[in-house]
């Protein structure tokens, strides 16, 4: 297993070294870097490592900056003395965040993790990331909409389905009321989590709690009800019914 280390704090960088050296024993550090400038051109020179523990204030800036500049196609376990980046490490290939100075058994926890999330199927880099991706990626649990000269918030649990009309996207809630979203029906979907809502056609992307029946229709597709809708003639999409069925069946 090869390890990389960004980290701009000599005597940092060597514990981690050896704390990592303890927990992996066969692993290899490859090169422990101290700035987001060195880090840009090992990523351009080096194939990806198996793993990298990354320190997010550098010499000469954060280390969200390395993302910015090239592609960065490993795991990476985030270490910091500041709290105040966990959301935005989640938002790259981040699997753990661990605050400085890094305790063993906290390191311990990070690396059990990514060989949890390596192990199952062995899974080649660029299949790891996608998984680490999908598992991290955090979910809007609210729309803010505007009501008249009014700001409001509305819980995405509380919305039964999204749907488009005359160009413009709607979300309607529980009670039956619907509000205008600032965001293309294609842009909600990628917003929210698609273990509840599934993209039926494009018109409409549904709740799995909004279904109220389900019904064969004509050339092997599916009629759905929705609660609180008044239109009687929503389609799953004949290209998305076996998808349809199997979000169903998870």
């Amino acid at each position: 297993m090869t390890i990389l280390i960004i980290e701009d704090e000599p005597q940092a960088a060597r514990r981690i070294e050896a704390l990592v050296l303890e927990l992996l024993p066969g692993s290899r550090v490859l090169d422990k870097i101290d700035s987001v400038k060195k880090s840009v051109q090992w990523f351009k020179n080096n194939p990806s490592p198996d793993l990298v523990l990354m320190d997010i204030q550098l010499a000469d800036g954060v280390s969200f900056q390395i993302f910015e500049q090239v592609p960065v196609k490993s795991p990476v376990i985030f270490t910091t003395a500041y709290d105040e980046y966990a959301l935005q490490a989640f938002k790259v290939n981040s699997i753990d965040y661990i605050l400085k100075p890094v305790d063993k058994e906290d390191l311990g926890r990070a690396l059990n993790k990514y060989k949890t999330l390596r192990a199952p199927s062995q899974l080649d880099s660029s299949k790891l990331l996608e998984t680490i991706q999908h598992l991290t990626k955090r979910y809007k649990t609210r729309f803010m909409i505007k009501v008249g000269e009014h700001l409001k918030s509305i819980e995405v649990n509380d919305i039964l389905f999204f749907f488009s009309l005359e160009k413009a996207t709607f979300a309607q809630t529980k009670d039956g009321r619907k509000s205008i979203l600032d965001f293309t029906l294609d842009q909600v979907q990628e917003m929210i989590n698609p273990e509840r809502f599934f993209r039926i056609n494009r018109k409409y992307l549904i709740a799995l709690d909004s279904i109220q029946d389900i019904v064969s229709y004509t050339n092997s597709r599916i009629k759905l009800s929705l609660k609180t809708s008044d239109d009687h003639d929503i389609i799953v999409a004949r290209e998305r019914v076996q998808d349809f069925k199997n979000w169903l069946d998870q």
